[in-house]
């Protein structure tokens, strides 16, 4: 019986939550991640509704997370994206946070009513959401906060529209990803290592160039030189100078204009030998002229513009993990009128209309 019992357990999270099951993605590790989190940053959302999203993977982990903070009520939209279906989306959502018994405080939904803006208390600026509509902004109570889920130097203008939030007073919150109770940018090493390994480069003995103008370097540098790569970084392209590369790294801060373009193309181009990468981490580039070049681009499917090339949860939930509750954490705190500090949680990209908008030291996700 207890072979049944846990081969239908199996089965149940194959056809659920992860069809490749892996065992990092399981539901009671997933339960102990989101419960050790919770702890860490000590999220409370009782009394307070909370408008999210339902996605697949370990970002179904978003609104489990805020009902087991003691939400009042959950709101989870979902639609049909490149990531699942909206179906899969609910399953996923659902399966996992009746694993950890808040299902009931969990409402999935494909429509979003004014109803439903007029209680809500946080909106986290998640996938499904955007972009957050000046129509679905007006409907928020002027208590409201959103949550921008990453920090406020990342802040993408076609996100949502900071004008309305402005005109509103609803303010915009980035969280501090360096936090000791959040401490995303610890994973960037690893997960710029894990897109070095996917695209065929061992890391270990490669010679490798990272151009950076944000506080991304740090962790790149240590990230990459700790598996073993020799390792020399540049805030500008044009200041690359020849070098047996074996690959290129680009975490350049978005711009109206792609940061890889054809002058910095030609420029690395002359700069590395042949079959050298350059690999997008971050910031835009236009893949024609670097091909043109003759490099390598890596990798092959361009992320959509201003995202990452890798997504975190590449390298496992627990960043993803770590990341929603210090979001979450982060708009509470301002909901409930907490200080802003630079130390602290909270970082405020807008806020009311006749106060300056307060912005988290420049260099950035």
């Amino acid at each position: 019986m207890i072979g049944a019992e846990a081969g239908a357990a199996f089965r149940q999270l194959r056809s659920g939550f992860d069809t490749a099951f892996r065992p990092g993605f399981s539901l009671p590790r997933l339960g102990a991640l989101m419960s050790r989190a919770l702890t860490e940053t000590l999220l409370d959302l009782s009394e307070l509704t909370v408008l999210t999203e339902a996605a697949t993977g370990a970002y179904a982990v978003t609104a489990v997370i805020a009902a087991m903070a003691g939400a009042r009520h959950v709101y989870a939209f979902t639609r049909t994206t490149r990531h699942g279906t909206s179906a899969e989306a609910r399953e996923q959502t659902l399966q996992l946070a009746d694993s950890v018994g808040v299902a009931n405080r969990i409402d999935v939904l494909e429509q979003i009513t004014p109803d439903i803006l007029h209680q809500t208390d946080i909106v986290t600026n998640s996938g499904h959401l955007r972009p957050l509509t000046a129509a679905l902004i007006d409907e928020l109570p002027k208590e409201a906060v959103i949550a921008l889920m990453f920090e406020a130097w990342e802040f993408r203008p076609k996100d949502l529209d900071m004008q309305a939030c402005l005109r509103r007073g609803i303010p915009i919150v980035g969280v501090n990803e360096r936090h000791p109770s959040v401490d995303v940018f610890s994973f960037l090493g690893p997960l710029c290592v894990k897109q070095l390994h996917d695209c065929g480069l061992s890391v270990y003995k490669n010679r490798i160039a990272v151009v950076c103008d944000n506080d991304f370097i740090g962790s790149l540098r240590s990230g990459l030189a700790n598996s073993g790569a020799s390792v020399d970084v540049f805030d500008d392209v044009q200041t690359v100078y020849r070098d047996q590369w074996d690959a290129i790294i680009v975490a350049l801060r978005p711009a109206a204009e792609p940061r890889i373009g054809s002058p910095e193309a030609a420029h690395l181009a002359a700069c590395a030998p042949d079959g050298a990468i350059v690999v997008q981490f971050w910031g835009d580039m236009d893949r024609t002229v670097l091909s043109a070049n003759g490099l390598g681009v890596w990798p092959t499917a361009p992320p959509g513009l201003g995202h990452m090339g890798i997504l975190l949860s590449e390298i496992g939930p627990e960043p993803i993990v770590r990341l929603q509750a210090g979001g979450l954490r982060a708009a509470e705190w301002v909901r409930r009128s907490g200080t802003v500090s630079s130390d602290g949680f909270a970082q405020i990209v807008a806020q009311h209309s006749d106060q300056p908008p307060i912005h988290a030291r420049s260099s950035p996700q």
